[in-house]
């Protein structure tokens, strides 16, 4: 028996909250050195370098620096993702006349990830400021852009909205949005053509594949969405991080500057560790989301 259309809900939003703690969890470091490579792309020889660099520095927290809004951030984008997930493929059912449990094609379910990311954006965006702004607080004081270091995000907070205002949060929502629209399609779609190959060549059903390839589904996946976005995820990250010096650039005006003064290269800053990063958190996400999901529809059947 099919759970209530209310309670499909909740245990996507449950799932998906699930996978985003299993993300953080395994890949922050990672997404740190990330961060500080998109905003200071000549300060560090590479993601090693980055990581040792801020070790010495500020020691093992240097690498968590982040992680609470990390946590929150993917938490609420994930949960919302994923609820969003669930009730846009009801809508590609009813437009295209299917049953309530159709099966959808893989297309079909990248259409409706691409889609439900327009909604995770909106409460991704404002933690993912303050996460960015945190990971590279210390490049920014060191570098004299800033005067005095933030280091807590409720200080990060405080100054956001004295400074800025209620909008100053959504620094970059353009940009985001731009970056998974496309993304989540490419996400999403890869995530279920994998699965679907493995289920293909196992010959059983895409949901009994097991950890591994779920995992490696999942971090093909992420590692799909990267390739396709990263120009723009480093566009936003430096935006997000230089508003605090008070100069706000829009996205293009950013884009083009960062080209033109620093060369294409520099777009893609961080992408190694990005690309490291995305098999084991991406893998984490889909395997806490999928085995919650899995756990919790089993109360209906």
């Amino acid at each position: 028996m099919a759970p209530h259309p209310a309670v499909q809900a909740v245990i996507d939003l449950s799932s998906g909250a699930i996978g985003g703690a299993a993300c953080v969890f395994s890949g922050q470091p990672l997404d740190t050195a990330k961060v500080k490579m998109q905003t200071f792309p000549t300060m560090y020889r590479g993601f090693i370098h980055c990581i040792m660099t801020t070790y010495k520095q500020v020691g093992l927290r240097g690498l968590y620096q982040g992680t609470s809004p990390a946590l929150v951030a993917n938490i609420a984008e994930n949960s919302v993702l994923f609820m969003s997930y669930g009730f846009c493929q009801q809508i590609i059912r009813l437009a295209a006349g299917l049953h309530s449990n159709a099966v959808l094609s893989d297309f079909e379910k990248a259409c409706a990830g691409s889609v439900a990311s327009i909604f995770s954006s909106l409460v991704l965006c404002p933690t993912e400021l303050v996460k960015c702004r945190l990971q590279a607080m210390y490049e920014m004081e060191t570098s004299g852009k800033i005067a005095k270091s933030q280091n807590s995000v409720w200080s990060v907070m405080k100054s956001i909205m004295s400074h800025e205002g209620p909008r100053g949060f959504f620094q970059g929502l353009t940009t985001t949005i731009a970056r998974e629209v496309p993304g989540y399609f490419c996400f999403f779609g890869a995530y279920e053509l994998s699965r679907s190959a493995f289920a293909d060549y196992m010959k059983c059903e895409k949901d009994d594949i097991g950890v591994a390839p779920i995992v490696f589904s999942g971090g093909f996946g992420g590692a799909c969405l990267w390739l396709v976005v990263y120009p723009m995820d480093c566009v936003k990250s430096r935006i997000q991080v230089m508003s605090m010096t008070g100069k706000q650039a829009g996205f293009f005006r950013t884009f083009t500057t960062i080209a033109r003064t620093e060369g294409a290269r520099a777009l893609y800053s961080g992408l190694t560790p990005t690309m490291v990063r995305t098999f084991p958190a991406n893998g984490a996400l889909f395997l806490g989301y999928e085995a919650s999901r899995k756990l919790m529809m089993k109360q209906f059947e």
